[in-house]
Formats: structure tokens, C-alpha cells, sequence
């Protein structure tokens, strides 16, 4: 059977994908660029895996349509995209999907929606509620599943807390932290999607999915610490606007500050679940909030996280592409490149590369790093908080830090970054092992295409510091640095 995955380089499509190969199914993964789908196919799948590159903010090419298939998982969403635009970004999406299936005379849709509940949704839930009234036009049965937040390693819920509560003891919080919620273990959302698939039972129906417990944003940080075995006290204010807890998210997590406008919004309500026979069709046993922590920090540790909110393109919210950036221009740029004989294992060199960022750090001046994503984060970027999602494995479209990564060649020993902070141009930097008169050479480049007068005044102005960093820098990763 044929089943078309939208959202596969996503958070939820990265983790359903696997599931259904291994159920059987032929499975067609559609992404706005093939070079950042990562799944291993194994030698048994790669006959039913296949890629589709396609944008559903455009109108499809039918030459790409895959023919008849059986069913369809619809997981785009674009809450990162804008505090104005997203909803309209998600109806355009919606629509343009629908016109892209209807040769395919699908037996169903399965689209992961939100709880919607509440008489007073917020722009982000209301948005969800669009999409699925776009979704029946298309004359398909239709299966909705409405989840509230997911917890599982790399989910926005899960990391946005982890950064609260490992990071603050006290915390001066906003009244909507006694909102109560229903959380979801990733494992549960995974089981409910491929349970419903070509289920008929489930054909035109809506289910709210949601896990066994009811908790306030505060009691389920609260036991996020105990899990860690932290202590942490949290107050709550009644005076903190919406926009100053948007800010407040924003600065002490890795969330973008219009992610953080649109959670704020979505944490003043209430999202419980409306009681379903769906958990008794699928004899699903649903796992406890602590758990599902407790799961999650599990992979985490085992440096085993499939995927991460933070890797994941929203529809709208960059047009980049990574073939847009492979090819580092020539022209008009300033570059800072070093080289550096390696004297000593070149395996060492190299996983030093593969390192880079993240809990291991810049290899030199960490603290001069920090700064440097302090001050993103007050131009409205994306600061250091975002890390990198494995300790040991890159692959191209990961974020590390404030960077993204286009080329993450461990044979050709070759990784090259591209900056996602706000600069006045454009900036690059690759790291790599060339060998030169029978000898191994690490070299490392900054290059930075300037915008204006602006950018080449940022240029010289920071000249002194890539100085003392890079030169730090390169002389670590190619020595013998374990810390």
C-alpha cells in the first residue's frame, strides 16, 4: 500500500516515517528539499522509499504525483513562520495539498491537528480548526486527530521546558503557567497516527488524543524538576503582559520570538481533551507525564534524538534552501581563512569537526560566543540556546547554534555552515581536511558577503576579535583537545 508523508523532514515526520516502512507500507516523503531528508533507507526499504520535492505554498507539478495511493498524513504546520501571516501560510498550504491528491483517489487523509475545545481559540488553534474544514472539502474520508502538547526529546514543549527549568531555580512567571493542559508522550501521538491509518472505524470522525494526566503549565515544570531531581521555586505575577511574556519565553529559551507570540497565545487556554472510544479501538495504554520525561531524557543521553523542533523549516518562515547556499560566492565577500598542518591523529581532528558547537562548545573564547548570541537574541535572532540535536552526528539542514548546516561530508571531511543570525549580509564558515605535499592540513574559512555600508563597517569592527577567535579556534580542533 502507498502512503504520501507531507511535513517528512519534520518533527512528527521524521519519527512516523520508519513506522511505516517497517509496517510494510510504500511510502512517499515529500519535502521541500531533498538534501535535508536524512533516513537511512535499509537495504529492504529503499525499494519503498521515495522522495518528492515539492512546496505546497506553490501549485504542484503533476509530472511528480506519485499515482494511485492508498492514503495520506498531512503534517504541515506553520506556527514559526510569523505572528501575522501563518494562518494564511497554512490555508494556502492546505488548499494547494488537496489539488496535488486528487488523482490519487485516497481512502483517507490523516491530519494532526490541535484540542480546540475552548470558545475563545487562539490564532494558532483557530488556524488548526481552518485547515481542517479546508481538508473535507476535498471529498476524502478525513481522520483529525487533536493532540495538546507533545512530549518527547527534540519537541518544542519538551525542550522549551527543559531550558526553563535547568536554567532557572526561581522563576517570575506569567498568570498563564496555571493553565491546565493535557500532555501527550510522543510515543502515544506515533501509535495513534499509524493506529487510525486505513482504520474505518476512524473514517470522517475527530478524536482528541492527550495523555492520562491534567496539569498547569507550573505542575508539569515542577515535575519536569523533580524527574531531574532539581529544586525550583516558581512565582506567578498577574502583570505580565502578553508581550512582555513573549519576550521573557524568548530570552530564556531557544524558541523565535514569533513562536513565542503565538505559544503565549495558545498557553492562555485551556487545552484538555474531550473524552474518545479511540484509545479503546487501538488498545493504546497511555504513558504518564513523568514518563514520557523520563522517556524522553532517556534518548537524550543516549544521544539517540530522531529528530528536533529546531532542524524543522516551517512553511514561510525562511525561504531558504540549502542548494541556494552550497556554492560560497566569490566575489564582493571578506574571508578569514587559516590552515594548519595536523600533526597529530586525523581521526581526532576530525571528530573534533564533527563536535563543533553545541554542549562541546567553539574549540576557543566560549564566553565571546556567548556574547555574540546574547546579542543575536536582542535583534530578534536565534542566539546559541538552540544547540545542536546529536553530540556526534550532523547531517545537512541541522541547526547548530545559530548556524545550518548545508554540507556535512564525513568522507570528503568536509562541513560547511551557514549563519542564521542577524548580520548585514551574509555568512558562511567551512571547516576541512585537505591533504597538500604528501601532508594533512586542517583549513578553516569565514567568508561574509557585506550588505550595504552596514556590512562592511560590521566586517572591520569585528576584524579584531576573529583574530584572537579563529586562530584559537583552528589550533584546538587540530590538536589533541579533550574537554
Amino acid at each position: 500500500m502507498k502512503i504520501i508523508v507531507t511535513g517528512a523532514n519534520g518533527y512528527i515526520g521524521k519519527r512516523l516515517i520508519p513506522l511505516l516502512l517497517k509496517q510494510g507500507y510504500e511510502v512517499y516523503c515529500c519535502v521541500r528539499d531533498r538534501n535535508r531528508f536524512r533516513y537511512q533507507a535499509s537495504p529492504i526499504e529503499s525499494g519503498t522509499l521515495h522522495i518528492i520535492e515539492i512546496d505546497f505554498l506553490k501549485l504542484a507539478d503533476k509530472n511528480i504525483f506519485p499515482g494511485r495511493c492508498d492514503a495520506a498524513f498531512y503534517l504541515i504546520h506553520s506556527m514559526n513562520a510569523g505572528i501575522d501571516n501563518f494562518q494564511d501560510l497554512e490555508e494556502q498550504a492546505a488548499e494547494n495539498f488537496i489539488k496535488f491528491i486528487q488523482p490519487a483517489s485516497l481512502k483517507q487523509i490523516v491530519y494532526l491537528s490541535g484540542i480546540s475545545n475552548n470558545k475563545n481559540l487562539s490564532p494558532h488553534l483557530s488556524s488548526r480548526k481552518k485547515v481542517e474544514e479546508i481538508l473535507k472539502t476535498a471529498n476524502i474520508p478525513l481522520t483529525i486527530l487533536r493532540a495538546g502538547i507533545i512530549i518527547g526529546s527534540g519537541s518544542a514543549s519538551f525542550e522549551i521546558m527543559r531550558d526553563l527549568v535547568e536554567k532557572l531555580p526561581v522563576m517570575i512567571t506569567p498568570k498563564w503557567v496555571n493553565t491546565r493542559s493535557q500532555p501527550i508522550a510522543i510515543r502515544n501521538v506515533l501509535e495513534y497516527l499509524t493506529g487510525v491509518l486505513l482504520n474505518e472505524q476512524t473514517y470522517n470522525r475527530d478524536f482528541d488524543i492527550g495523555g492520562p494526566d491534567i496539569l498547569t503549565y507550573k505542575e508539569m515544570m515542577l515535575q519536569f524538576a523533580e524527574v531531574r531531581k532539581l529544586k525550583r521555586y516558581i512565582f506567578t505575577v498577574p502583570v505580565m503582559t502578553p508581550r512582555l511574556s513573549s519576550y521573557w519565553l524568548y530570552f530564556v529559551t531557544a524558541v523565535s520570538y514569533p513562536l513565542a507570540v503565538n505559544l503565549v497565545n495558545s498557553m492562555k487556554i485551556e487545552v484538555i481533551g474531550r473524552k474518545s472510544e479511540l484509545q479503546e479501538i487501538l488498545k493504546l495504554t497511555l504513558i504518564p507525564y513523568r514518563e514520557a520525561v523520563r522517556l524522553a531524557f532517556g534518548k537524550v543521553e543516549q544521544d539517540s534524538v530522531i529528530s528536533s523542533w529546531k532542524d524543522a523549516f516551517n512553511y514561510g518562515a525562511n525561504k531558504f534552501l540549502i542548494n541556494d547556499q552550497l556554492n560560497i560566492p566569490q566575489f564582493g565577500c571578506y574571508t578569514d581563512k587559516r590552515e594548519l598542518r595536523i600533526k597529530g591523529d586525523l581521526g581526532k581532528v576530525l571528530d573534533n569537526i564533527w563536535s563543533i558547537g553545541g554542549n562541546r562548545g567553539w574549540y576557543y573564547a566560549d564566553y565571546l560566543w556567548g556574547i555574540r548570541g546574547f546579542i543575536d537574541k536582542i535583534f530578534g535572532g536565534v542566539g546559541l540556546r538552540r544547540g545542536r540535536t546529536s553530540n556526534s552526528e550532523i547531517y545537512p539542514g541541522d541547526t547548530i547554534d545559530f548556524w545550518r548546516v548545508l554540507v556535512a561530508d564525513k568522507i570528503r571531511m568536509r562541513l560547511l555552515l551557514y549563519a542564521e543570525m542577524k548580520l548585514p549580509g551574509e555568512a558562511w564558515l567551512e571547516l576541512s581536511i585537505r591533504q597538500k605535499e604528501n601532508e594533512q592540513y586542517l583549513s578553516q574559512t569565514a567568508t561574509f558577503r557585506p550588505k550595504g555600508l552596514l556590512g562592511r563597517l560590521y566586517w572591520y569592527s569585528v576584524l579584531p576579535f576573529h583574530y584572537f577567535i579563529f586562530n584559537g579556534m583552528i589550533r584546538n580542533i587540530a590538536g589533541d583537545l579533550d574537554r
